[in-house]
């Protein structure tokens, strides 16, 4: 699918970025040009080192901010397959600083469609959040929009052949920023911070993220946001897995954070169908033919008024398949 082509990566330089960089460059050797556009010159220089040029040949970095349209412009020249991962992305950062998470999850999502428009990128692939489902927090509110400015780009593109699709999913175990790297940075001091004992969030592996976006990338029409079918776990649970032996301390719940994340609504069941590892929540008014792509993927309707939280899946992580996972990360 991407030998021969020119993909680009903004946000390149993050862990999905990093794993989705190595996974394409080992799967398609003869890419073209694999374009990590990022901001933070210090995390290019590093990740520069890790894909020295002299054994990815397609590799390149390019310093720059999605909210900057006429450097996009630039970085988008002669590219087949965008990949947008670039994003403000905590959620109490984004409740003090709520202007610079509009700018970046916002204007930058803007800024992207219309710099996709104006070149020849043929397909884009959207990172989202479980939290743009019923945001209740900033951050999730910017994400609920920039995935409906990228799905709606869908309509406004003309006959240009482009278009735009959504993958959505849950925390990331081991990525930048997130609970399992600070739970073990903070067990030597002797306690866990719990925000409250009844959390739960969904689980995904870098790998089955990475999956997830090379499968939106070969198989989406336009306009769907993907979800992957991933379990969840108990924030107790998971301190339990990494520090037994630390007293759990109870603190409060940060502003803007859930008890629980949901990822598809009861909402969006109505155009909710089940792709078998993936469901798909379809846009409202398809711009190709539903029966087709429902032949295609061998889609089924999911029931109307289902919802898709993490405090009622199905399937949880216990302490025993936490302590696993978490074994193989700091590996």
């Amino acid at each position: 699918m991407l030998n021969t082509k020119s993909v680009l990566i903004t946000g390149g330089t993050g862990s999905l970025g990093q794993a989705l960089t190595l996974n394409i460059l080992e799967k398609y050797p003869k890419i073209n040009r694999l374009i990590i556009f990022s901001r933070d010159e210090q995390k290019q220089f590093k990740m520069a080192q890790k894909f020295p040029k002299e054994n990815f040949p397609a590799i390149r970095f390019l310093i720059g901010d999605i909210r900057d349209l006429d450097r996009l412009k630039r970085a988008l020249r002669e590219v087949d397959y965008v990949i947008h991962t670039a994003a403000m992305k905590h959620v109490h950062l984004a409740e003090y600083n709520p202007m610079e998470c509009v700018k970046t999850n916002v204007i930058g999502a803007e800024n992207l469609i219309n710099a996709c428009l104006e070149t020849n990128v043929k397909k884009v692939v959207v990172l989202s959040t479980d939290k743009a489902a019923s945001p209740i927090n900033l951050y999730g509110a910017t994400k609920l929009v920039s995935d409906k400015l990228f799905i709606a780009a869908n309509n406004i593109k003309g006959r240009n052949p482009i278009s735009f699709s959504v993958v959505r999913y849950g925390n990331v175990m081991g990525s930048n920023g997130s609970v399992i790297p600070f739970f073990i940075n903070k067990k030597k001091d002797g306690f866990l911070p719990i925000t409250n004992p009844n959390m739960t969030r969904f689980n995904i592996s870098l790998q089955e993220g990475v999956s997830l976006v090379l499968y939106a990338l070969e198989h989406a029409w336009g306009g769907e946001i993907f979800v992957p079918k991933i379990p969840s776990y108990k924030i107790t649970d998971v301190a339990e897995a990494i520090g037994p032996e630390c007293e759990q301390k109870i603190i409060g719940i940060r502003p803007g954070e859930k008890i629980h994340e949901e990822m598809i609504t009861s909402s969006d069941s109505f155009t909710t169908y089940d792709l078998g590892k993936y469901y798909a929540i379809l846009p409202q008014t398809p711009f190709w033919d539903l029966s087709e792509f429902i032949k295609k993927h061998n889609a089924k309707k999911v029931k109307e008024g289902f919802n898709y939280n993490s405090g009622e899946n199905e399937y949880f992580l216990s302490v025993s398949d936490l302590k696993e996972l978490i074994n193989k990360i700091i590996k």
